[in-house]
Order: C-alpha cells, then structure tokens, then sequence
C-alpha cells in the first residue's frame, strides 16, 4: 500500500511539474524584436544580396507570357504586390530569385512550367543621406555595390568649401550608430583605398 501511494504522489507531482512548465509557455512567450529582424535581413542582404523592401518598384517577366508579366509593380506598405489570378504575394524580405520563384510555384496552378525574372527598377526601400558641403544634399536610392566615392560623385561632388580630409559616415549596426571617419585625399591617392567603404541602407554620410 505504501508502494503504491508514493507511486501517487509521485505522478501527481510529475503532473504537477507539467501544468507549471505549459502555464509558463502560455504566459511568456517567445518574441522576436524588429532589432532581431533587421539583424537577420542585413545577414540575408551581406549573404546574398539586394533584399526586396516596401516602396521598392519591380519588373516581373514571365517568359512567354505577357498576361503574367508587369513593368511597374509597387511592394506595398504591408510588403505584399498584386499580381493576376495570385492575388497578394508577399515580396518584402525575399531577394528577387527567391521572389522568382515563388510567383513560379504559385503560376503552375495556370501555367506549365513557367519562367519568372524579377528586375528592381527603382530601390525606393533602400536610401542613404547625404549632408553638408556637396552641390546636392539630400536622400538617394541605394544602388547595388555603392561606394563613398560613387554616393559623393552622385550629390554633385564637393563644394569649394569642402572639408574633404574629415569626411564623416555614420552607420546603425545592431542598433548602435557608428562612426567611420574617411580621409578623401587618402582614397584618391591609392594610400588607404579601404576607406572608400561600400554603403548600406541607411547610411549618412557628412562632408563638414
């Protein structure tokens, strides 16, 4: 009889021990923050390339078949497109290969075997800043594989009163904002090429 009571009590605890532990799921649940997120999109985007962002403009081509292909499809706020027969796709957060394909495996539905290109005719997601003293300050698109130089050529280049030893680009990496300073002369010179850092969304660059 002894036996058998602590046999009891001890699935009871045991139940017990598994009440608390589902309880504690319900009530704490596991989230992710945006900060997360962007993490794992920068990663994505360093892996293997442009990422597709709200505002973005693509081109969709689906060869042969020209009730199926767009010129100009606007990526929604909520990051999803319109597209015939498909209705909302979401396309935010997916490189345009992977958007490819996606619209391929939902179009086999209509069509056989069908070949779909993705083409980023305007990045609007994907913007940098430029202040200070160059001809033309403001916001641009980012464009694949920018670089300081190309960003400073594209505002214009540098007013006559241009500090272009102490160059300033700031950057948001993991939700602290760096500091890079760039020497100008130094690129141009071939003495500290590295300098002439490839930008990512978001950057400022300032020219004092």
């Amino acid at each position: 009889m002894k036996t058998d009571r602590r046999a009891a009590d001890f699935a009871k605890k045991i139940m017990l021990l598994f009440f608390f532990l589902v309880v504690s799921v319900l009530i704490c649940p596991v989230t992710f923050s945006a900060q997360d997120e962007n993490r794992q999109l920068a990663n994505k985007e360093n892996q293997y390339g442009y990422i597709i962002g709200s505002s973005d403009i693509l081109e969709i081509s689906t060869w042969k078949e020209p009730d199926f292909s767009r010129e100009e499809v606007l990526v929604r706020p909520d990051g999803k497109i319109s597209f015939p027969l498909l209705g909302d796709i979401q396309a935010a957060g997916l490189t345009p290969t992977e958007f490819s394909k996606k619209i391929e495996i939902n179009l086999k539905k209509y069509i056989e075997n069908p070949t779909v290109t993705i083409h980023i005719i305007d990045p609007q997601s994907k913007k940098i800043f430029i202040l200070g003293e160059v001809e033309e300050t403001g916001e641009y698109p980012l464009r694949q594989k920018m670089s300081v130089l190309q960003a400073i050529a594209i505002a214009g280049g540098f007013t006559e009163w241009a500090s272009k030893k102490e160059i300033i680009l700031l950057r948001n990496e993991n939700g602290q904002e760096k500091r890079y300073e760039i020497n100008f002369e130094r690129i141009v010179d071939g003495k500290d090429i590295s300098q002439n850092l490839q930008l990512k969304s978001g950057d400022t660059i300032i020219v004092p």
